[in-house]
């Protein structure tokens, strides 16, 4: 089999290495991919958003099944473009992308289903969101409705703030086109949870829940970023949590899709907050998130491409999907001055890394035989083990043994997580 993996972060080098794992896989090809892939992938020097290439290299290299693993591409039709030549794909098409593509759309479809989310009103025209927040409850959320970077979303402390936020997106433009239209939201309290998931349009298998840590400082200071850190499971994501999350939300999101006609086929992402009225949905995406993947792919028993085929195909009600019964940690490594201005070209080393250690590489390039750092996010180290405890101290020990130039790091990646355990306990 001929397999290719659309995008070029950790994510996908999370993916393409638990791709490897299968040996049908005779050719696996990385577009664009970076240089920490070039081991694990062949690098083909193809943008994630250009489809018109994509579809010519599948043709040329007769590919038989292709993962699109970011938003944009997914949104802008890639799936779609793919299958028009004959190839199968994981992901959904953008009929369905759009669930992540539109907040709009996400918090009219969750409102009309009945699906718990908080509470939101959505606005065109800028005076009449300035007038509606003379008058909102304050904290609120201000979100752009298109994609951002994952930066769209504005946490608004006083009024003043709402008001910055609206006038920066929408007359500003500071999130280009995605803020011609915005959705102003309800401030929900509690912790957050991620659960990807696995589905086929019909049937829906969750992943092990993770822990993002989006501030790029300790303590949950400083800006937010694409993700300093995750853990795996979510402690805040227990067995009657899940149970009521595939009741209320898992089961009827997928089924309110296909009552759409946008049957969703692929990895459907539910960002959580478990507020004191339950679970509600912030956000969903239609992907793998980053940096997420790092620590659920890792626990993942089941052969991966076998589920991303039953996806693709309908048949995912005819696997077991198992993962292990064990703890994960990645501390992502970035560059300094990430999310706002760093520099690159720093060589990467690692010195006597421990076997059991993962690196995935989300910013870097081959210069020579020379791998440097070439984005703000440059990697993500993770380690598994029985405890949580023991994964974290894993990872940690295993950041000592990775070096390049302006490195830094969070150093409380899971500390709000065993804070948890043993409030729990």
């Amino acid at each position: 089999m001929r397999v290719m993996v659309i995008g070029s972060g950790g994510r996908e080098h999370a993916i393409i290495k638990k791709l490897r794992e299968n040996k049908t896989i005779t050719e696996l090809y990385a577009l664009p991919g970076n240089g920490g892939m070039a081991k694990d992938a062949v690098l083909v020097d193809i943008g994630a958003k250009d489809i018109e290439n994509i579809k010519k290299f599948a043709l040329e290299k007769a590919i038989d099944f292709a993962v699109v693993a970011p938003d944009d591409p997914l949104v802008l039709g890639c799936v779609d473009a793919l299958n028009e030549v004959g190839v199968k794909c994981f992901g959904p098409k953008a009929n369905a992308a759009i669930i992540e593509g539109s907040k709009v759309f996400s918090k009219n479809l969750m409102k009309k289903y009945g699906i718990p989310t908080a509470k939101y009103e959505v606005f065109t025209e800028m005076d009449k969101a300035l007038a509606y927040l003379e008058e909102a409850p304050i904290p609120t959320v201000i979100k752009a409705d298109g994609l951002a970077l994952g930066k769209g979303v504005i946490i608004a402390m006083t009024r003043e703030e709402a008001k910055d936020a609206v006038v920066s997106m929408m007359q500003d433009k500071i999130f280009g086109a995605s803020g011609s239209q915005i959705v102003i939201e309800e401030f929900l309290e509690g912790p957050e949870v991620s659960v990807l998931s696995f589905t086929d349009g019909k049937t829906l298998i969750p992943m092990v829940s993770s822990m993002d840590h989006k501030r790029a400082l300790d303590g949950d200071q400083g800006l937010n970023t694409g993700g300093m850190g995750t853990i795996a499971p979510n402690p805040y994501y227990t067995d009657a949590v899940a149970a009521e999350c595939m009741e209320k939300i898992f089961l009827p999101t997928i089924r309110a899709m296909e009552k759409e006609e946008r049957t969703f086929k692929g990895c459907l992402y539910f960002g959580l907050m478990i507020t004191k009225d339950g679970p509600k949905v912030i956000e969903y995406n239609c992907r793998f998130g980053d940096p997420e993947t790092q620590v659920v792919l890792p626990l993942l028993e089941t052969d991966l491409f076998t589920i991303m085929q039953a996806c693709e195909n309908g048949t995912l009600n005819t696997l077991d999907i198992r993962f292990k019964n064990e703890n994960a940690c990645c501390v992502v490594m970035a560059s300094e001055g990430y999310p706002v201005k760093y520099d690159k070209g720093f060589e990467i080393t690692a010195d006597e890394l421990p076997e059991t250690a993962e690196l995935y590489i989300a910013g870097a390039k081959l210069d020579g035989e020379k791998l440097l750092t070439n984005g703000g996010r440059v990697l993500g180290v993770v380690e598994t083990a029985a405890s949580l405890q023991e994964a974290i101290e894993k990872a940690y020990e295993a950041v000592k043994h990775v070096h390049f130039g302006n490195a830094f790091y969070r150093k409380d990646i899971g500390a709000r997580a065993l804070l948890a355990y043993k409030e729990n306990n």
